[in-house]
Parts: structure tokens; sequence; C-alpha cells
């Protein structure tokens, strides 16, 4: 072999080499985490393993848990991060994640409340703790003469109208998480029905989760419904802003996992660790982060007045169930799109009706316009599918199945359009008959 070839082979395999050292010394984590907290991570870790990187992917979780689907082994992340039980549900289900009981920290207590931290089939564990609720900008709400909230139910007054903003579920895995603990709170039937009174209170549904807390931060809005990390980082990091527990709230992990056909199994173990150690637990409580550890209280430095999570947990009325949450996940999130996220405008405008009609009523009241109104609300706030049919499993499978299937996407956008054409209906109706009530009221 001519010494020209010889030489143009050894570079070759260096490279090869190299390349594979280059790609063994990398951690690919996918999260939706925001880049205050990932950096600190990376930054952390890195100092402590020379030689090892951090890769950040950042996607939503919906997006995420797509990717991973999508990839062979070999080609996937190493590390999925991520607020939503569920989101870990649906991996766990699809065997695309793996145990790695060697990354476990023993001094993790084993529940929150009647929630474990840890998945007990051992194939994903909790890295902080999270409750969901309201968070509020004070000079605003003093600047529009409204009291904070308390409850959600406080949320659907009247007053709070074009005050509260949302993030949509479908972009946002821990906005799914405060439906989906509304939902479970309430009950579907009443669940959807005080939602849906909320959203028709909402400015905007904004497109990603964090579009909420920046809003509030800033002024931009008033209340923002939100995962706590949100209020709290606001509220530690200077912003003029509040957060408070709803009594309807659950308490539960963060998750970390290893993802099963990882390129760098043993590096990607040793990240998963330090997230669960004590000096990665700490990171927690950097203002810019401002997140609820896992790890207890009495084996860190704990910040002035934070949130006694455990005592949170055990005043919180849901027990989160995060395997009923994963089975009807597609269909919570597309009933919220075609009846809010698409349909805000419509239903701002039945809810202003509403409240008008409602308003005159109460100053002079008419019974024939009280029936009107009971009835444009029935049409504003009943959700479009019923409980019995989200227990039908054949409906829930449907919602399930990927949409790269010619025929199911047929069939699930026929099912959407069918939503959003009854959603727009609903409203026009709703808004019809409030001002029929408000004009018998004289």
């Amino acid at each position: 072999m001519p010494l020209k070839r010889v030489l143009s082979s050894v570079a070759t395999a260096c490279l090869v080499v190299l390349s594979g050292a280059a790609e063994a010394g990398t951690v690919t984590v996918i999260t939706s985490f925001p880049k205050e907290l990932t950096d600190a991570y990376k930054k952390a870790f890195e100092a402590a393993n020379a030689g090892v990187k951090i890769e950040v992917l950042n996607k939503n979780t919906t997006a995420s848990i797509a990717y991973i689907k999508e990839l062979p082994a070999g080609q996937r992340p190493d590390v999925m991060w991520a607020s939503a039980p569920d989101a870990f549900e649906v991996l766990a289900r699809d065997k695309l994640l793996t145990a790695a009981p060697e990354v476990k920290n023993p001094h993790v207590p084993a529940k929150i409340g009647n929630y474990p931290i840890n998945d007990p089939k051992g194939l994903y564990y909790g890295q902080a703790l999270a409750g969901y609720g309201m968070m509020w900008n004070t000079r605003y709400l003093q600047a529009n003469k409204l009291a904070a909230p308390r409850e959600w139910s406080d949320l659907a007054k009247p007053e709070y109208f074009g005050h509260v903003a949302i993030s949509s579920p479908s972009r946002s895995g821990t906005t799914h998480l405060t439906v989906e603990t509304l939902l479970q709170g309430e009950g579907w039937e009443r669940g959807w029905t005080q939602l849906l009174e909320i959203m028709g209170n909402c400015a905007a549904v904004t497109d990603r989760s964090f579009g909420v807390p920046d809003g509030v931060n800033s002024g931009q809005y008033g209340i923002g419904l939100v995962i706590d990390f949100f209020g709290l980082a606001g509220k530690y990091s200077g912003f003029p802003v509040e957060f408070a527990y709803p009594s309807v709230t659950a308490v539960v992990p963060a998750n970390i996992g290893l993802v099963t056909g990882a390129k760098n199994v043993d590096e990607a173990k040793k990240f998963i660790a330090f997230t669960l150690s004590k000096e990665g637990q700490q990171i927690l409580f950097d203002p810019k982060i401002s997140r609820l550890p896992v790890l207890p209280y009495a084996d860190l430095k704990v910040p002035a007045g934070y949130p006694d999570i455990q005592a949170v947990a055990k005043k919180a009325k849901v027990q989160f169930d995060s395997e009923l949450s994963e089975s009807r996940y597609q269909v919570v999130v597309s009933m919220f799109d075609q009846m809010v996220t698409f349909r805000l405008k419509e239903l701002q405008a039945a809810t202003k009706a509403i409240h008008d009609a409602d308003r005159k009523q109460k100053a002079k009241p008419n019974p024939q316009a009280a029936e009107l109104l009971k009835q444009a609300r029935g049409y504003a706030y009943a959700p479009l599918v019923g409980q019995e049919m989200v227990k039908n499993e054949q409906f829930l499978e449907l919602f399930r199945k990927s949409r790269r299937d010619v025929a199911v996407s047929k069939q699930l956008t026929g099912q959407e359009e069918l939503w959003a054409t009854k959603a727009k209906a609903n409203y026009a109706r709703a808004t019809e008959l409030a001002n029929q009530a408000a004009a018998l009221v004289k």
C-alpha cells in the first residue's frame, strides 16, 4: 500500500477514535427546564468532572418524548429531565427508560405526602419537588384594586376578567400538570367547568410556560397559573410578585432518568447522581432557580422564608394519580386547545357577556334573565367530552396512537375539527343568551 494511502488511513482511524472519545465525554440532557437551571448544573458538574461535558437539548416535554421515540438506540439523548411524572410514565411504558439504582441518594425520603418520590419500578428518580398554584404581581393588583387570589375559584370571579394568563398544556408539561391537578381535585365535569370559567377571564394563552412568569414579573399580566418555582424564582429574584398554593393542589417530583439506548451510560449516571447529591440539591436554592429539593431541609442550607413543602403536601387535597393523568394526557391537551387556545376570543366574549348580564341581574333580579344566564353558562363552561367517554379505553387509545399513521391522523383531525366547531357554536350561543338576559333587565 502506498505511504500516502497508509498515512491517510491512519489519520482517518485517529479521527474516528478521537471522535468516539469526544462523544464518550459528552452527556446529552434533553429537558424543558430553563437556561438558568441547566447552566448552573452544567457549570458545577463539569467543574467536578474533568473531561466530561454536558450538552443541553431544550425542548418542551411533549416534544422531548416524541424526539426520544423517533431516534434509534445509540443515537438518543442520555438523560431525560422534566417536571411531569406522567411524561416519564409514557417513556417507561414504551421501554425507553433504564433503571440505574446506583444513582440514588439514600437520604432522599421515600415519599412526599403519599406520593413516591422515586418510581416504584426504579426507572426514574425524583430530583426536585413541585406544587401548582398562582403567582401575582403585587403592584399590578394594587393598581387595579384587586385582592390576591387564594383559591382557583377566585380566578373565575368577574373582577379578574382580563387579568389572568396561562400557557397551553400542549406546549408546557407543567401547565398540563396544573390543569390535571385541577381536574383530579374537582372531578372531570366540575373541573372542566371551573377551568373554563377561569380561562374565560384570561388575557392570554402563551406559547411557552416561561411566557406566563415573565409576563407577571414585568406587570404585563396580573396573575399567572404556574408551577411553584416560577413564582418563587420571580419573588427571590427581586420582582414584586407573590405565590400561593390553593387547597386543591398536588406536590409531585420533577424527575430525571436514564434513557434506554443512551450513548454514554456511565457519564449519564454520574450526572444523574450529581443532581441528587447534596451539592446538586443545594443548587436548587439559587434565587434564579428557586426549586424545592427532594433532600430533607436538615441536610441543606435553606434560605429564610422558603416554603415548607412537606407541610404543603400534608394540606394538599389532591393525591396526584400519574397513571390516570398519563392515560388521558392527549385527550386533555387536545380538548384544551380546541376549547381554549384556538377559541380564546370567543370564550372571552361569552364570559364578558355573562359577567355583564350577571351584574345587571343581581342589581335588579329577574327570573327569566336568571334562567337565560344559567343556560348561557351551560353552553360556555361544559366540557365537550363527558366523564363516561374519557373512561372509554378505545376512545383513549385513539389519542395515544401516532399521527404518522395517515388513517389515525385523519380520524384525530376529524375529532378535533368537530370539537372546534362545537366550541365555537357553544360560545356564540352563550353570548347570545347572555345578551338576551341583559336586555331583559332594565
